[in-house]
């Protein structure tokens, strides 16, 4: 498509575009008395207007049903994760009996690494992504430790080669060949949280396979934000958290996926809990752990109700968009911020943004290095009444979501990044 910088054209994308409609589902923060421009749906998704009324039906029937909530609420208690797997497959490409909701990520990812990590005395590396969010870093460095190792030793980090900001494929398996006799397991990001990037997860999985290494990933800033074939793929492990494109709420639930290949396998090495035993059993309460023969096995605890709730209202939102449109929508407002900064870049006396997301690896998100006055622009942003995500040191992150973010939204948002970037620059060279 040949974009314009242009508010009619904008307009017009908008007017054609078959999913506009779910914006009036979402409510907008307000800045100025004005709806703002809302672009850190990567961060935090918008509420959805149907979450509240999730929520209250579950405060309603707890309480009036109090413990017999668990049987007889409208959406009983004691199977409420159950819900789960069939709306998130088709948004991660999983089978449902490979997906479960629990926990919230990081808790997850630890679940995980107790399973999947087992490390030799020849075999004990962890190959990852340099500069991954601290989360992940963390899980990481404590689950080597707690195997005994060192994590300068045992944690071998890809970086972006000199003078660029994203990491080439071809170095990620060139490590994984590399360190084929020494790691086995390969943990990344599936999009980068800093850069945008996004992973070529198959071709990865690929390479660690054919290493004799299990292959997991972070999904925190791919759930909901691209497509992902999990099972097709042949992904060992992954976790994401619903709080950013799953729009579910701060610190909402988390969700899990386990490749049947793994997670039929009941013999396996896992850190267990009641609510993973099978469930004919579970309230035998008696010794012997029994895990059910699909990603449940993995579970812990018993459901937050609350915080599911939340989750199913946004869940049932892009059921009813959709996944593939939603994807296709997305990538169409990615295309057009691209354009847009572009535009905006040649417009100015000098180029004043670098956009660090790799043009052909990215999703929603567009990371922005402005190296002279950044947090003046992004503070001039949020006065405009536009919520981007401040980086340091020199970073805005912007990600226009499909449910509810438009072409106008990007338009808008170029006509006042342009002006707050030539007055910034006007008021530096008469200094």
């Amino acid at each position: 498509m040949n974009f314009k910088n242009d508010a009619a054209f904008a307009a017009a994308l908008d007017h054609a575009d078959e999913l506009s409609s779910f914006r009036s589902k979402f409510y907008i923060p307000i800045i100025n008395q004005h709806e703002c421009i809302y672009f850190t749906g990567n961060s935090l998704g918008l509420q959805s207007k149907n979450t509240q009324d999730f929520v209250l039906n579950e405060l309603e029937d707890w309480a009036n049903f109090g413990v017999e909530g668990h049987l007889h609420a409208r959406n009983p208690w004691l199977s409420y994760h159950e819900m789960f797997p069939k709306l998130l497959a088709p948004i991660v490409g999983g089978r449902e009996h490979e997906i479960v909701v629990m926990n919230q990520l990081t808790v997850n990812l630890h679940l995980l690494m107790a399973t999947f990590y087992q490390p030799s005395s020849k075999k004990y590396k962890i190959i990852c992504e340099a500069k991954a969010f601290s989360s992940d870093q963390y899980v990481l460095e404590s689950q080597v430790r707690e195997h005994g190792y060192d994590p300068s030793d045992a944690i071998i980090e890809i970086s972006p080669r000199e003078k660029e900001h994203s990491i080439q494929l071809e170095d990620i398996l060139n490590a994984i060949e590399r360190h084929k006799e020494d790691a086995c397991l390969v943990f990344i990001g599936g999009v980068n949280y800093y850069s945008g990037q996004v992973f070529d997860m198959y071709a990865i999985t690929e390479a660690a396979h054919k290493a004799d290494m299990i292959a997991g990933f972070d999904l925190a800033h791919a759930a909901g934000n691209i497509p992902l074939q999990l099972h097709d793929w042949q992904v060992d492990f992954a976790a994401w958290c619903s709080y950013k494109y799953l729009n579910s709420g701060p610190g909402g639930v988390s969700g899990v996926f386990i490749h049947e290949k793994h997670s039929k396998n009941t013999s396996l090495h896992r850190l267990a809990g009641w609510w993973g035993h099978q469930k004919s059993e579970r309230f035998n309460m008696e010794k012997g752990f029994n895990p059910i023969a699909t990603a449940e096995g993995w579970q812990l605890s018993n459901a937050p109700i609350l915080s599911m709730a939340a989750h199913k209202a946004s869940l049932e939102i892009f059921a009813a968009a959709g996944v593939e449109k939603l994807f296709s929508k997305a990538k169409q407002l990615s295309d057009y911020l691209f354009f847009i900064l572009n535009n905006i870049n040649n417009k100015l006396p000098q180029p004043l943004i670098n956009v660090i997301t790799p043009v052909n690896e990215k999703g929603c998100q567009a990371s922005m290095q402005i190296n002279e006055h950044g947090k003046s622009v992004h503070n001039a942003l949020t006065n405009h009444g536009i919520i981007t995500d401040w980086r340091e040191p020199n970073v805005i992150r912007v990600a226009p979501v499909p449910l509810y973010n438009s072409f106008t939204d990007i338009f808008n948002f170029g006509e006042v990044l342009y002006h707050v970037l030539m007055e910034l620059n006007k008021n530096s060279n008469s200094n």
